[in-house]
C-alpha cells in the first residue's frame, strides 16, 4: 500500500506542477522535467521502476496513436519537404553528431552505443512545441511541419536505435549488414499499418458499448506495436499508419456517444503516460548518481551538456541554410502551394530551428535500454539532460521568439471550417426542406443558429453565436437548478436524476463545442 501511497502521491505533484506550467504560459512537459530532476536529488524518494522490455511499448505507443490520428494527411503532403529534410536528414545528422562528440569524449565507449544515444536524443517531440505556439494562433504551416516531424522523425531515430542495439548484442555494426533489414522494416511497416487499421475497423465497428470499445481500441494499440516489433517491423512506423489509416475512416462509423468519451480518455491517458516518464526517468537517475565515482559526476555531467549543446546546434546548423535554399528556389520559380500557406521566412526557419524540445520518446528509449547495455547510465542521464535542458531553454524562450518574429497568416483552418459549416448547413437544410412540420421548423431554426456562420460577415457571425452561446447557456443552468432541486425535495431518485444529466450533458458538450 505505501508504493500506491507514493504513487498517487506523484500524480498530485505532477498534476499541481502542471497547473502551475499552464498559470505561467508554459509548456507542462517543462514542469514535469524538473520535477522529475528534484526526484533525483531528493532524499528518501520512492522507488518504482519499469521493465525495459516494455518501455517503448507502455509509453510510445498510446501517444503515437494519439498524435497520428490528429495528423492531417493532406498538410503532410503539402508540407513533404521540409517534414522530410527534418525527419531523414537532421535526425541522421543528429544522431551522427552526437555519436561523434560522445565517441570523442569516452574513446572507450563502442560506436554502436554511441550511435544508440545519438538516436536517443535525436527525435524532437512537438508535445511542448505546441503547447506554447497554438494559443498563439501562429501559422498553420509551423504547426504542421512540427507535428509531422514530430510524428515520423520517431520512426527514424527508433529504427537507427534498434539497429545499435542489435549490433551492441552482435558486437558489431556494418551499414551495408544493417541496410536490407532497415528497408525491409519500413517497407513492411508502410504495408503492415494500413491492413491492422482496416481489419480493426472492420472488427470493432459492431461494438456500441462505451467502456468496452474504448477498452479495445488501447489494447489494439499495443497490438498493433508488439505485433510490429515482433515480426522485425518498426513499431513506430507501423503504429503512425495504422492510426492516420483509422483516422480517415473512423469518423464514418463511431458514433458521437461512443467519439466524445474516447477523446476525453485518450487525452487524459497522454497526460498520465508524460507523467510517469518523467517520474520514472528521475528516479533511475537518482541511483546513477549514487553509484558514480566522484571524478564520474564531472565526465558524465560534461558529456550531457556536449550532448544537449550538439543537439540545438546541428539542428540550426541544418534548417537555417535548408531554409535559405528553400527561400532561394522560391524566388527563381515562384511559390506555388496547392492551397494559401505562409511563404517560408528567416523567422519561420528559425522558429522551427528552435523548437526541437526533446520529450517522452527520447526517455522511454533510454528506460528501454537493457540493464547490461554499454554505459546505459550514461545514456539515461544524458537522454534526461537533453529532454531538460531543450525544455527549460527552448521551451520557455519560444514564444517570446514567436512574438518577436510576429509571424501570421490568413487562418486557413478557420476559412475551412466556414466553408465547412456552410456545406453542412446546406446539406441539412435540404434534407428536410419538404417537411413542414413544427419540428421539421425548429430542427431548422437550431442548424442556423449552430451552423449559419459565413452568410454574415465575421463579426456579426461572432457576435450570433456568442449572444446564442450566452442564452443556452443561462437555459440550461435554470434547467439543471430545477432538475437538482427535484432530487433534493425527493420528487426524483438518483437513477432518474442521472439519466437527465446525462442528457443536459449532451446539451453542454454541443453549445460549448459549436461556442469555439
Amino acid at each position: 500500500m505505501n508504493n500506491l501511497e507514493q504513487l498517487l502521491g506523484l500524480f498530485v505533484a505532477a498534476v499541481i506542477l502542471a497547473a502551475a506550467a499552464r498559470r505561467v504560459g508554459a509548456p507542462y512537459p517543462v514542469f514535469l522535467a524538473l520535477g522529475g530532476a528534484l526526484l533525483a536529488f531528493l532524499p528518501g524518494a520512492p522507488s518504482f521502476a519499469v521493465p525495459p522490455e516494455l518501455a517503448l511499448a507502455l509509453f510510445v505507443a498510446p501517444v503515437l496513436v494519439d498524435a497520428a490520428y490528429d495528423t492531417s494527411l493532406r498538410d503532410l503532403r503539402d508540407n513533404w519537404v521540409p517534414v522530410t529534410s527534418l525527419v531523414v536528414f537532421a535526425v541522421g545528422l543528429t544522431t551522427a553528431a552526437v555519436a561523434l562528440v560522445v565517441h570523442a569524449l569516452i574513446p572507450a565507449m563502442p560506436w554502436a552505443a554511441a550511435i544508440a544515444l545519438g538516436a536517443v536524443v535525436a527525435p524532437p517531440d512537438a508535445v511542448a512545441a505546441t503547447a506554447v505556439l497554438r494559443p498563439l494562433r501562429p501559422p498553420h504551416r509551423l504547426l504542421t511541419i512540427l507535428q509531422g516531424e514530430s510524428l515520423v522523425n520517431d520512426a527514424t531515430a527508433l529504427l537507427i536505435y534498434r539497429l545499435a542495439v542489435g549490433a551492441v548484442a552482435a558486437n558489431s555494426f556494418s551499414i551495408t549488414a544493417v541496410a536490407p533489414t532497415f528497408l525491409m522494416a519500413v517497407a513492411g511497416s508502410l504495408i503492415a499499418g494500413p491492413a491492422l487499421g482496416w481489419l480493426t475497423l472492420r472488427l470493432l465497428e459492431r461494438v456500441q458499448h462505451v467502456p468496452t470499445a474504448i477498452i479495445l481500441q488501447f489494447v489494439v494499440a499495443f497490438s498493433v506495436w508488439m505485433l510490429a516489433e515482433n515480426v522485425g517491423f518498426s513499431g513506430v512506423l507501423t503504429t503512425v499508419c495504422f492510426a492516420m489509416t483509422v483516422a480517415r475512416t473512423s469518423p464514418a462509423l463511431t458514433p458521437a456517444r461512443i467519439r466524445v468519451p474516447t477523446y476525453a480518455v485518450w487525452e487524459t491517458v497522454v497526460f498520465a503516460l508524460n507523467i510517469l516518464a518523467f517520474i520514472f526517468i528521475g528516479l533511475q537517475i537518482r541511483p546513477i548518481l549514487e553509484t558514480l565515482e566522484a571524478e564520474d559526476h564531472a565526465r558524465y555531467f560534461a558529456v550531457a551538456g556536449a550532448v544537449l549543446l550538439t543537439v540545438i546546434v546541428v539542428r540550426l546548423a541544418w534548417h537555417m541554410p535548408f531554409n535559405a535554399v528553400l527561400r532561394w528556389r522560391h524566388r527563381s520559380v515562384g511559390f506555388n502551394p496547392p492551397r494559401p500557406m505562409l511563404r517560408p521566412t528567416i523567422g519561420s526557419g528559425l522558429l522551427i530551428s528552435w523548437a526541437g524540445m526533446r520529450g517522452i520518446v527520447s526517455l522511454a528509449a533510454a528506460m528501454a535500454l537493457p540493464e547490461t547495455f554499454p554505459y546505459r547510465d550514461l545514456i539515461v542521464l544524458t537522454a534526461f539532460a537533453v529532454v531538460l535542458g531543450t525544455l527549460a531553454i527552448q521551451g520557455l524562450t519560444l514564444k517570446p521568439l514567436l512574438r518577436a518574429l510576429n509571424l501570421r497568416d490568413d487562418d486557413p483552418v478557420g476559412r475551412e471550417v466556414n466553408a465547412a459549416r456552410e456545406r453542412a448547413l446546406r446539406a441539412g437544410l435540404a434534407s428536410i426542406a419538404d417537411d413542414r412540420s413544427a419540428v421539421a421548423e425548429l430542427v431548422r431554426q437550431e442548424f442556423k443558429a449552430q451552423l449559419a456562420y459565413t452568410r454574415a460577415d465575421a463579426d456579426a457571425a461572432d457576435n450570433t453565436r456568442s449572444v446564442h452561446s450566452d442564452i443556452h447557456r443561462r437555459a440550461l443552468y435554470a434547467a439543471r437548478q430545477a432538475v437538482l432541486a427535484m432530487r433534493a425535495s425527493d420528487e426524483i431518485g438518483d437513477d432518474a436524476f442521472h439519466l437527465i444529466e446525462e442528457e443536459m450533458d449532451r446539451l453542454e458538450m454541443a453549445n460549448a463545442r459549436n461556442a469555439t
